[in-house]
């Protein structure tokens, strides 16, 4: 990264109607990215506090309701039946298992409760389950969140009559990169997918990974890519790549933690209302490096013991963190 200063005065804005306040280009997130490190979160401290409540963390607990053989070769996943990890295909939970889990987790502090399960598309039989898990959720007052793949206009609406919050189907990474880590699904798709959900009503749930091997250039166009959605997406989980064996990225070079902290900042900026929530790979972070992810807006964080099939901090360490820092815990929106 460049250590001279820049004339960030050159980036354009373009005001708007709706949520989405200016139009960022790729070369524009560059030059975020390439700011005197205290500048950059000097900036995005500014546009954190002009838009949240300064020392607030948003938490959310993600559990996997089904849990392997996705028919996608998505190189990062451990869930994907291309590769051998390790991970058994198992059924889609009971209603009363889900249930049970959303309890655990309003009980440790979680505001929002997000249900992952590992389908290219539900099928409309899963589905009504799954619209049954997410009314049975909302009732416990948690915000609902689920990510289930692909889906079509009719489902988008169905999940919104059963109380859906949001709904998470994650760009990934930029355009460009895009077909050197995934074939079988295309951007386009992701996009369809992410219009049949707003024009449900349903608030968008949409980040992706960073640490694949991807250029900075790629960095800085998942990051335009996001925030040029019209609306940007209310929630924006920027992932840190967590290597698996038997993966095609198990051996990716890991992704300097400075510049994972700049790509935090450049979320912020460039969405300034998102939830840009601290995700995948916080179990690698130590507290410094999370500390200045929060420091650089990062205000939303995945809550408790695991993620979909991978570990996470353990529920005492992150209250020890927060501590520390002096933050607390948002209520529902």
């Amino acid at each position: 990264m460049s250590s001279q200063p820049i004339d960030t005065s050159r980036i354009e804005f373009r005001k708007a109607a709706t949520a989405r306040e200016c139009a960022w280009s790729t070369e524009a997130v560059l030059e975020l990215l390439a700011m005197p490190f205290a500048d950059l979160m000097f900036r995005a401290q500014e546009v954190h506090r002009a838009n949240f409540e300064a020392n607030q963390i948003q938490r959310s607990t993600l559990l996997s309701i089904k849990t392997g053989g996705c028919p996608e070769d998505c190189a990062y996943c451990p869930q994907s039946l291309h590769f051998d990890t390790g991970v058994k295909a198992q059924k889609l939970l009971e209603l009363s298992e889900v249930v049970e889990a959303a309890q655990a987790a309003k009980r440790h502090g979680a505001t929002r409760f997000c249900m992952g399960a590992a389908w290219r598309s539900p099928n409309q039989r899963d589905l009504e389950r799954v619209a049954e898990m997410v009314a049975a959720v909302k009732n416990l007052g948690l915000e609902t969140c689920v990510t289930l793949g692909m889906l079509e206009a009719h489902q988008a609406r169905q999940l919104r009559e059963a109380g859906l919050d949001y709904y998470n189907h994650n760009l990934d990474t930029s355009p460009e990169f895009y077909g050197e880590i995934i074939s079988t699904r295309t951007y386009q798709d992701r996009l369809d997918t992410l219009q049949h959900v707003r024009d449900a009503d349903i608030r968008v749930c949409c980040g992706g990974i960073v640490g694949m091997g991807e250029s900075v250039r790629a960095r800085a166009g998942l990051i335009a890519q996001l925030a040029s959605l019209d609306p940007y997406p209310e929630s924006v989980p920027i992932n840190h790549l967590v290597r698996v064996a038997g993966t095609p990225l198990a051996a990716a070079a890991a992704l300097d933690g400075i510049d994972f902290v700049r790509t935090i900042a450049a979320a912020r900026i460039t969405m300034p209302r998102a939830m840009v929530r601290l995700s995948a790979g916080r179990e690698q972070m130590d507290e410094a490096l999370q500390a200045l992810c929060f420091l650089a807006g990062a205000n939303s964080i995945f809550y408790g013991d695991r993620l979909l099939t991978t570990s996470n901090p353990q529920i005492v360490r992150d209250q020890a963190l927060f501590a520390k820092l002096g933050v607390s815990a948002t209520e529902i929106s």
